[in-house]
């Protein structure tokens, strides 16, 4: 596994941020949906966001990544603001994988992986394409169909194939937006392990996670939304607590200890059984 030439040197948290947001709030349809918030991502370090539907993870992760212009506040990437870098150089920086992975056209999976190698085009580091996306196909498991069209794969398929074409890019920051969302449990984990490999080769990641126990079990640092504000920002111990998740989503929610040290969330099946003290059902 390889980074880009300009990878950070490995780190970890209490180092320079490769990645730093403050005061940042956004609006959405007339609607604020980030209120002054501040977010730093260090080199050697898994940030994972999480908060219920609405709370402002994907926008948050847009705004990091410069595709989304903030009401208020700024951004910067390896200590200059984000604005000042070229597009192209932006994109050896950081590789950012969304929600929506449509190809309308019927590109083979190999080709669509390729894509993800275009910002190093007229760059020495163009000379690892073939390496790199042979890499990017096995770490996607997507070796099986890389020669069929995108256009005829499942969900889940699209889902690696995205995620992939991602990790074709090879840039030291990575910020991935609910990666796991359509996958089964083996290629969830495929998923969050690879990254955490960058990772800990000294690159940086900010996910996009719904999953509790995921986040528990890849994020060094999680950080809780609720309606576009931080309400906690932690390690997975600190944050993961069930008086303060069962408050955040309105639903009851308890984290036991798992087996080699691991926290299971696990949420009550029967929430109008348990209510939430003070909430009206």
């Amino acid at each position: 596994m390889a980074l880009a030439p300009n990878a950070p040197p490995v780190g970890g948290m209490g180092m320079t941020p490769v990645l730093r947001a403050r005061g940042i709030s956004a609006d959405v349809g007339g609607r604020r949906v980030l209120d002054d918030v501040d977010l730093d991502l260090a080199a050697g370090e898994m940030v994972v966001l999480v908060g219920p539907n609405g709370a402002g993870k994907s926008t948050l992760l847009s705004v990091l990544a410069g595709d989304r212009t903030p009401a208020t506040g700024s951004v910067e990437l390896d200590g200059a603001v984000l604005d000042s870098w070229p597009v192209a150089e932006r994109a050896r920086r950081r590789s950012v994988l969304t929600q929506s992975n449509e190809v309308s056209f019927p590109f083979v999976v190999r080709d669509v992986v390729r894509m993800g190698r275009a910002p190093w085009r007229r760059h020495p580091a163009a000379a690892r394409d073939d390496d790199a996306v042979d890499e990017a196909l096995a770490a996607g498991e997507v070796e099986a169909f890389a020669d069929r069209a995108v256009t005829g794969l499942s969900g889940g398929e699209r889902a690696r194939a995205a995620f992939a074409r991602s990790y074709a890019q090879e840039c030291a920051i990575a910020l991935l937006d609910e990666p796991t969302a359509s996958l089964d449990i083996r290629h969830q984990h495929r998923v969050l392990s690879r990254t955490r490999d960058r990772v800990n080769a000294g690159g940086a990641a900010i996910v996009v996670l719904h999953d509790l126990g995921l986040a528990a079990a890849y994020a060094d640092r999680v950080v809780l939304l609720e309606n576009g504000r931080l309400v906690a920002v932690g390690p997975p111990r600190d944050v993961l607590d069930p008086e303060l998740l069962t408050r955040v989503y309105r639903h009851p929610i308890d984290v036991v200890d798992g087996p080699r040290g691991t926290l299971l969330v696990v949420a009550d099946a029967s929430p109008l059984a348990s209510p939430i003290p003070g909430e009206h059902v």
